[in-house]
């Protein structure tokens, strides 16, 4: 990125361009507003997004969708039990004639990769994403190689009851800044969706409206957003409290907090501030620290909805009993 190039964001331009990336998401996705503004903040905050939810109601839809949206590479891997590390990362071809060794580059090398029902591969091929995805980079024989930037990978999984199902783990749940689910579509857009794709799908008319080094300028511009000392301590108290709770055996980690903050100021400029507020914070600690979560045998149930829900309401308890941070008036 050029000092020209970032001087050129403003904040209308951020204004801007945010909102033409969801209206053209919106395009494909009607009726949730909530998950379509989840996928642009992981990008935005350079996070990843893992999106849990039964098969069929537009989970890798939002992918794509997001995606065709940016002009940058895009990469789908279908991950299925026979898939191996190396088809994500790429291996070492020996060349017969330089009498070398040559790496071919694997499936993640794109800046947008849909890991499509990433919990149908065994937890070795799982594994392969972990360095990808924390450093923006793969180690294959010896030698590191750097993923394109901006580099976001949204995953999709089925519940764990599903048939062929792996469950992620913790490690790799963690490498995840935030886990949404879709939902069903309400009756409206159900019926829409009927309308609208008898014939047509809807992908095929979608365009970018931003190129990756736009995508660039826009992650600076929300990295610049100012969050306060204050702020700061609230969220290292929450995920404190994560690890000292009685219902929970495992709590959030150094990395879920530090996600925290880059979600919330991504947050704060997409509602056209330039500060991160406590509103930010706690409104994110559900999809950003849920995941990470394991509750006690005696707090958690077996079904894995039963376990989200009791979570969330742990997570409710917790915003509820730590101290919000109040601004000072001078």
């Amino acid at each position: 990125m050029t000092e020209q190039e970032t001087a050129a964001m403003t904040g209308e331009e951020f204004t801007r361009l945010t909102d033409a990336i969801v209206a053209s998401v919106t395009r494909v996705i009607d009726g949730k507003p909530d998950a379509v503004r989840s996928a642009l903040v992981c990008l935005l905050a350079e996070g990843h997004l893992l999106i849990e939810d039964v098969p069929g109601v537009g989970k890798t839809m939002l992918a794509r969708a997001l995606a065709a949206s940016v002009d940058a590479t895009v990469r789908r891997i279908q991950f299925t039990p026979d898939l191996l590390p190396g088809d994500v990362t790429g291996v070492s071809v020996f060349n017969p004639v330089g009498r070398e060794f040559e790496f071919k580059p694997g499936a993640i090398f794109a800046h947008i990769v849909i890991a499509d029902e990433i919990n149908r591969s065994s937890p070795k091929t799982q594994s392969a994403l972990l360095e990808a995805m924390e450093e923006g980079q793969v180690t294959v024989d010896g030698q590191t190689h750097l993923l394109p930037q901006p580099f976001l990978v949204v995953a999709t999984q089925n519940p764990l009851e599903m048939e062929g199902t792996y469950a992620l783990p913790e490690a790799q749940r963690d490498r995840f800044m935030m886990r949404i689910s879709m939902g069903y579509p309400d009756q409206r857009s159900e019926a829409l969706m009927l309308r609208q794709r008898d014939t047509v799908n809807p992908l095929d008319a979608l365009t970018p409206v931003v190129t990756a080094q736009r995508v660039q300028d826009l992650i600076a511009w929300a990295r610049a957003v100012h969050i306060a000392p204050a702020i700061e301590d609230y969220a290292v108290a929450l995920a404190s409290a994560t690890r000292t709770h009685p219902d929970l055996r495992l709590g959030a980690s150094p990395r879920a907090t530090l996600q925290l903050a880059r979600a919330a100021k991504v947050r704060a400029a997409l509602d056209g501030r330039g500060f991160v507020i406590p509103d930010d914070v706690t409104a994110l600690l559900v999809p950003v620290f849920a995941h990470r979560l394991i509750p006690t045998r005696s707090a958690g149930g077996a079904r894995a909805r039963t376990t989200a829900e009791t979570i969330a309401s742990i997570l409710e308890r917790i915003a509820s009993s730590v101290r919000v941070p109040i601004a000072s008036r001078t």
